[in-house]
């Protein structure tokens, strides 16, 4: 019987700052998803899935509450402004928050 799983590579001194360890064989492959063809798939496949979904939209009969949520794309639009207000707001609130490097150091 072999063995099939991944080959783990021991480390015995510490890698240089900054890098990190070797955990497999140096003659393996990576995984599909790190790799730059699996990631450029990944994002034509989520694009797909988010241009579905709001063509979806042809399908189903709306029943708007307000003037603007009756638009063709409304909510897909509507969530990608709250993630950019969202964001805007965290980077506002770190400056707010920031410290010196040299904070928590004694004396």
């Amino acid at each position: 019987m072999t063995d099939t799983g991944p080959r783990l590579v021991r480390i015995t001194e510490t890698p240089p700052c900054g890098e990190m360890p070797a955990v497999r064989a140096p003659d393996e492959r990576q995984p599909w998803i790190v790799r730059p063809e699996g990631i450029r798939a990944l994002w034509w496949i989520f694009a797909g899935v988010l241009a579905l979904t709001v063509l979806a939209e042809l399908l189903v009969d709306l029943h708007p509450e307000f003037g603007v949520d009756g638009w063709f794309g409304f909510h897909a639009w509507f969530g990608f402004l709250a993630c950019v207000a969202m964001v805007l707001g965290a980077k506002a609130l770190g400056v707010v928050l920031k410290r010196k490097d040299t904070y928590y150091d004694a004396g």
